[in-house]
């Protein structure tokens, strides 16, 4: 299994110098994986989750290909409806050109209306322009064998019952987000179920969970995958090994736009995480 870090492309304090450190520890830590977050038009609503400044997804994944060697970059989520489905076949396989291969294509619907009037596009029809854009994509990359596009994954985000369909159908993995602890076993089999309904494989799955350590064990119910002492986060990660998840993200960003000035808190819970994962190995 592999464990990647979703790097803040946003947010007072980032520049194209705290990205570059950012993707260089998060490879010197020993992570597999550093994904990215899509929005185009910072609306009000963007804003209230993501501020300002916000760093296209493709463009800066393709400049920290050039600062990274090994680790595979990726989207979570690129906003399928707001970007032509051919623009975003090209630039998908530009980039997976560019980096040796190391790109993964992880794709979402999007939930910001105001975003989507700010570019023109019909939030209610999103499902369905999701769909149609990602055959779209697929059958371009069939017809662009010189780019050897046909090896990007793709990752379907969302966790609703669409998503998932959307996954098996469409998608190489499910990429659920923000998963509770005691949900995983529950969407392990949601996943089986739904491929056997369809009559299709069943996709890989690739969770976003966040990452929250505690000094305490957190109890409850409600208590999201990736939060906890580093025991229960250990355990989360085991989990999800044991269901067979062939990768998970880790999420740092606890939503207060001040934390993004200060990377290195985060950095020093990603490097305890990795001295866990490496002794789990």
């Amino acid at each position: 299994m592999k464990i990647g870090v979703n790097v803040p492309n946003y947010g007072p304090g980032t520049d194209p110098g705290v990205l570059r450190d950012w993707a260089q520890t998060v490879e010197g830590l020993g992570f597999d994986l550093l994904m990215m977050s899509d929005h185009i038009a910072v609306t009000p609503d963007v804003a209230k989750k993501y501020p300002a400044p916000f760093f296209e997804p493709f463009t800066t994944l393709s400049w920290l290909a050039g600062a990274t060697r090994r680790i595979m970059l990726g989207t979570t989520v690129l906003i399928v409806p707001y970007r032509h489905p051919l623009l975003t076949a090209r630039m998908a396989a530009n980039l997976a050109d560019l980096s040796g291969g190391r790109f993964v294509l992880g794709v979402g619907v999007g939930w910001a209306e105001q975003e989507f009037d700010a570019l023109g596009v019909p939030f209610r029809q999103r499902g369905k322009l999701t769909d149609e854009h990602l055959l779209a994509v697929r059958t371009a990359w069939q017809r662009e064998d010189d780019y050897r596009a046909g090896r990007i994954p793709i990752w379907v985000g969302g966790n609703s019952a669409a998503a998932v369909r959307r996954s098996v159908r469409l998608g190489e993995a499910w990429h659920p987000l923000r998963c509770k602890a005691s949900w995983l076993d529950e969407a392990a089999e949601w996943l089986k179920s739904v491929a056997a309904q369809e009559g299709l494989p069943v996709p890989g799955l690739a969770p976003r969970i966040v990452l929250r350590p505690s000094d305490e064990q957190v109890t409850g119910d409600d208590r999201l995958a990736g939060v906890g002492d580093l025991a229960q986060i250990a355990g989360d990660l085991e989990t999800l090994r044991s269901l067979g998840a062939e990768a998970v993200l880790l999420d740092t960003f606890g939503g207060d736009p001040d934390e993004l000035k200060h990377p290195e808190r985060a950095w020093r819970d990603l490097a305890a995480v990795a001295a866990v994962w490496r002794d789990l190995k």
